[in-house]
């Protein structure tokens, strides 16, 4: 009885052990999907700028677009509809996403760089630019001339 103690013990230990070390490993494979996901499965990566990746939902009427960076983080999202934008708060740059709504005069706007366009559909557009403290502005407004507000939210352009 004893002899089966000690064959238990190593057992135990080994199959925690194992147990311990597959759950990170377990977790990183696992599929992010959604908005505020650094990789979502379920939208397309539509970015039109190498060093960020933009992706869009549309639901209920509302187009959901998220930008992240090279690496996945993210960097800011908003929603939108009817021409009216709401930043969601989410993001490490998400303090310096402007969208028409914000007084065109504000601190954030002072950037080192023109811009690029990360993302652009047939009704919004975004823009990033490197601010003089390293951040990064992004700036979304209406790029929209469709009268169709059905066909405007249901459209998306892949790069």
């Amino acid at each position: 009885m004893l002899k089966k103690a000690f064959a238990v013990r190593p057992a135990l230990f080994i199959g925690l052990m194992a147990v311990t070390l597959a759950g990170p490993a377990m977790a990183q494979q696992q599929p992010a999907s959604g908005l505020g996901s650094a990789w979502p499965t379920d939208a397309q990566d539509v970015s039109r700028t190498p060093g960020f990746h933009a992706y869009a939902w549309v639901k209920g009427g509302v187009k959901y677009v998220q930008i992240n960076d090279n690496a996945g983080n993210v960097l800011a999202a908003f929603a939108t509809a009817n021409g009216t934008f709401l930043p969601l708060p989410m993001g490490r740059e998400a303090a310096n996403l402007q969208t028409p709504q914000d007084a065109p005069a504000t601190a954030a706007s002072t950037s080192s760089s023109p811009g690029v366009t990360v993302y652009q559909d047939n009704s919004v557009s975004v823009t990033a630019a490197t601010q003089s403290n390293g951040t990064t502005l992004l700036k979304a407004a209406s790029a929209s001339t469709c009268t169709n507000p059905v066909e405007c939210s249901t459209h998306l352009n892949a790069k």
